[in-house]
């Protein structure tokens, strides 16, 4: 029998960019992913191999622990290659070093990789450092509750006072109150000592409560802060305030949706992302090259004949070109063809070819494009324009209408993907702002699910008046059509709404 292999890796802390890449190799040559509450959920999607929740949450656990290494050792035992993919790092109050000793005992082959730890990536996105030269020379790390199996008596390992040192307490807010009681009655830790509690770290649900070890406890209470926290005691969380730029940022901790296909959501994903935002991506179209691409290949072997070459997205771009290659030829084979483009973004695809357009109009849509023609005295000329099936026909017509002749030639065109996932739409309907960045992903995305709370941002009059169509209404549209534009239009939009 073949046998399978395990990694044991941890997930980071919370923000899903916070994973290393060498876990992200894994996953991507897993055949079945075993992973925890404290495991962003974004990690887990678009791989289609087996995926198995344990997650543990306060008393609530979807296995127990020995379960859970009896079901790694099955799952490698069938000949796959396993992540059990764990919140921070594995072998930081994680419990991998248990899972690790059955897999030996198993005669199972594992490897470790080790993931951020919420000790320092949770303070670290509060804006406090947990060492300092002015406030802290060391750190003590230390669970803050007991094993389910302790003996009674048994209490909390609480350290002794240092003021050099930053203490960092994992697993204790619901243990706090004894946690601050005992630390000022048995280990003499002055009243006024400063203390930070950190909820759901590096992550845009991230909340943060300081205050003394006196008055800490009334204050999470009052907050209604519930786990997963962290506890940070110790002269470090005075920076906090100077220091503090997560929880700063324009977009932070609202819920956006990117729609664009999974290959181009990654430039607004990330845009969003660094503004503090928490993506959730949920592709609602798919780029399909036509199967029979002869018409393309015969105006490619027949580029001479035209004046002008038309591109409208960069998807037409990238399919135009991957069948100009394929075919032996490279961007000599366009000679003296001039090349028109329909916004920046399309520009910027083709000059990842070496070309630079020598069209392109003020506003990013065929109608913009096609007045910035009518000064190329197209008349008697033969324009090429290679397009989605779907696109509409305002471009084509306006040029024939202006002498040219016209060979439009639909290369491929945009399909809604199958098999969404439960738990993804879960979250879309619980976000706060949906974009759409053509007519395509509000269609698609509005047959999936037809109902949502959300508001809709549109990155253009086109996309609107689609959306208006299909009776929803955006919020508000990017006044310029790209998607910086929409970046732009978002944060201003939430900048002047009050709260």
């Amino acid at each position: 029998m073949k046998k399978g292999f395990v990694y044991l890796a941890g997930a980071g802390p919370g923000d899903p960019e916070l994973i290393t890449v060498k876990a992200l190799n894994a996953l991507a040559q897993a055949d079945c992913i075993i992973y925890d509450f404290l495991a962003n959920p974004a990690l887990v999607e678009g791989y289609a191999c087996e995926k198995i929740y344990v997650g543990k949450k306060g008393g609530d656990h979807t296995l127990p622990q020995e379960g859970i290494n009896e079901l790694i050792i099955q799952k490698a035992r069938e000949g796959k290659t396993v992540v059990r993919l764990k919140g921070g790092d594995p072998f930081i109050f994680g419990r991998g070093g248990e899972e690790a000793e059955d897999l030996v005992e198993a005669g199972i082959p594992f490897a470790i990789i080790p993931g951020i730890s919420s000790f320092y990536g949770a303070p670290a996105y509060a804006g406090i450092p947990v060492t300092h030269r002015d406030f802290a020379h060391a750190m003590e790390i230390i669970t803050g509750h007991r094993r389910e199996d302790a003996a009674d008596g048994e209490d909390v390992n609480f350290p002794e006072y240092d003021s050099d040192r930053t203490f960092v307490f994992l697993m204790g807010v619901k243990n706090l109150a004894h946690i601050t009681d005992s630390l000022i009655n048995k280990k003499q830790f002055p009243q006024e000592t400063p203390v930070a509690l950190i909820s759901w770290g590096t992550r845009p649900e991230q909340r943060v409560v300081t205050g003394t070890l006196q008055d800490i406890a009334a204050k999470v209470e009052k907050e209604n802060i519930k786990p997963p926290s962290i506890i940070i005691v110790g002269g470090v969380v005075t920076l906090r305030e100077k220091l503090r730029w997560f929880d700063n940022q324009p977009l932070f901790g609202k819920k956006i949706v990117v729609t664009r296909t999974r290959k181009q959501s990654s430039k607004l994903s990330q845009q969003l992302s660094r503004l503090g935002a928490a993506v959730i991506e949920f592709p609602t179209i798919e780029i399909q090259p036509q199967q029979d691409l002869s018409l393309l290949e015969t105006a490619i072997r027949n580029l001479r004949d035209f004046a002008w070459l038309f591109f409208t997205s960069q998807n037409a771009v990238s399919i135009f070109f991957e069948k100009l290659f394929s075919m032996g030829l490279d961007a000599r084979a366009l000679g003296s063809v001039k090349i028109a483009a329909i916004g920046p973004a399309t520009g910027d695809e083709l000059i990842k070819y070496g070309l630079k357009p020598d069209l392109v109009p003020k506003e990013f849509v065929a109608e913009s494009l096609l007045d910035a023609a009518r000064s190329l005295k197209l008349a008697g000329s033969t324009v090429l324009l290679p397009c989605a099936r779907e696109a509409r026909s305002v471009l084509s017509d306006g040029l024939q209408q202006l002498g040219a002749t016209v060979e439009r030639i639909n290369i491929y065109e945009t399909v809604k993907p199958e098999n969404r996932e439960p738990e993804t739409i879960a979250r879309v309907q619980e976000a706060d702002l949906i974009t759409f960045t053509s007519s395509s992903t509000a269609r698609n995305f509005f047959s999936l699910i037809p109902s949502v709370q959300a508001e809709l941002a549109s990155i253009g009059p086109i996309t609107s008046q689609t959306i208006r169509e299909l009776g929803y209404a955006p919020a508000f549209e990017a006044a310029e059509y790209t998607i910086d534009g929409l970046v732009k239009a978002i944060t201003e939009h939430y900048a002047n709404s009050p709260g």
